[in-house]
């Protein structure tokens, strides 16, 4: 098959892929827009869902100009949207970890060693934007987790992934927040789920389920 024949199909395929990635991401962030907003309300400002909704509406609005776009700028176009139109921190961390991960390839990954390039770009950007690491009861606390199991090679990578984030989350529980509004709180941050981690493992969850599909 001549690359000209090719080409094209690759296109389609990555089209189809970022067309069902968006739309896992919105249905699954739609749908528990209230959980991640009570989740918000115990440590921060209680509108981490209703934003993270208002970002993926957003992105799903735009989605025939989103897929029309190679996959990597595609990625870069709805961490844009959402830095736009999202509230608060969300918005700039999700979009700069899309944005970061959108550079560092054109084309979709095909292999699990790509797959944790795009997390590694996406894990640093948040950590920059951010200024802060693991521990701080905060989106990284199951980012990094999930791309530290990804980069151990699993058999099952996607059943991994979703065993690592859930784990990881279940973790933020405990944690005592240093970073963000939940800061404020101190020992109080105590015995509550972060909720961006909360949303980082509903997004991983839909990422895998499509993954699954493709």
């Amino acid at each position: 098959m001549s690359t000209e024949t090719e080409a094209p199909a690759e296109a389609a395929g990555d089209t189809a892929l970022i067309a069902a990635l968006i739309a896992a991401a919105h249905d699954t962030i739609t749908a528990h827009r209230d959980e991640l907003s009570e989740l918000d309300r115990a440590i921060g400002d209680g509108d981490h869902g209703h934003n993270m909704a208002r970002g993926f509406d957003a992105v799903a609005a735009a989605a025939d100009e989103i897929t029309a776009l190679p996959f990597g700028k595609a990625l870069a176009k709805a961490g844009t949207t959402l830095v736009m139109k999202v509230g608060g921190a969300s918005g700039p961390l999700y979009g700069s970890a899309l944005m970061a991960a959108g550079k560092v390839r054109d084309e979709a990954p095909t292999t699990l060693a790509e797959v944790v390039e795009l997390l590694d770009a996406a894990v640093d950007a948040v950590k920059k934007r951010g200024k802060s690491d693991v521990g701080a009861k905060t989106m990284l606390d199951v980012l990094v987790p999930v791309a530290d199991a990804l980069r151990a090679g699993p058999a099952e990578p996607l059943g991994t992934a979703r065993e690592s984030a859930a784990a990881a989350l279940e973790a933020t529980r405990d944690m005592v927040a240093t970073k963000g509004r939940a800061a404020f709180l101190g020992e109080r941050s105590a015995g509550h789920l972060d909720p961006g981690a909360r949303s980082s493992t509903l997004l991983i969850d839909a990422v895998s389920a499509v993954l699954e599909k493709s």
